[in-house]
């Protein structure tokens, strides 16, 4: 049976008809007209640094998808500090890295969550070279076969400026949405990231401007760069 999900992180799904999850609709709305002629299937959520916020946009994101009755998957490929399966109050000793290493199948790894229409697949264990597993063929065929199963495919990562292993999933998505927090991170950091996504020539669908202050009228903010 599915675990109860972490309340305090997924408002779209606690509070469904607060501002805050009306900006998740916001943001899903935007993200399906910037792919009128690109479809966008799969995509990874990034940030420059840790803490801003990025695992609690594409969780809410994602729960957003699979409110509109789209079959979502969310792929936690932070190896090395997963943090989605605390989102969601699941278990993290088996998911991703067992599945590339053929320890378990697709069908073992998958956790249907309790909100309808939304899977996950969690990190598991941390291998000892988490960028060359991203990188490896079997999870470039991994992300392919799931595109047949899954209406939207979201990505969990780690912070774009810390290691490589967001670039590398980033080759693998049809886009990226970049998340920033407001007032706290250096625009030469969001500028550093920005081009190094672009220099493995990922898509930058937009940004998210995240944690504004409580006197503004919404807190996320959707803006194509």
């Amino acid at each position: 049976m599915p675990r109860s999900i972490n309340d305090s992180h997924l408002i779209v799904s606690a509070n469904p008809m607060s501002p805050f999850a009306e900006s998740y609709r916001v943001l899903r709305t935007n993200i399906q007209f910037s792919s009128i002629d690109t479809q966008f299937k799969v995509l990874m959520v990034a940030s420059a640094q840790a803490g801003e916020g990025k695992t609690t946009v594409i969780s809410n994101l994602a729960v957003a998808y699979a409110q509109e009755g789209k079959r979502v998957l969310l792929i936690d490929m932070d190896l090395r500090k997963p943090s989605l399966h605390e989102f969601f109050s699941q278990t993290n000793y088996k998911g991703l890295t067992n599945l590339l290493t053929g320890q378990f199948t697709t069908q073992d790894v998958v956790i249907q969550t309790q909100i309808p229409n939304l899977s996950v697949i969690t990190a598991g264990p941390t291998p000892p070279h988490p960028a060359e597993m991203l990188s490896s063929q079997k999870m470039s065929q991994l992300i392919e076969e799931l595109r047949q199963d899954y209406d939207m495919i979201l990505i969990d990562t780690p912070p774009l400026l810390a290691v490589t292993d967001g670039l590398l999933a980033s080759v693998l998505c049809d886009g990226v949405i970049l998340v920033v927090q407001a007032a706290v991170v250096k625009k030469a950091l969001v500028l550093k990231a920005k081009e190094r996504l672009e220099h493995v020539q990922a898509r930058i669908v937009g940004t998210v401007l995240n944690q504004l202050n409580r006197d503004d009228n919404f807190n996320i903010g959707y803006y194509g760069m």
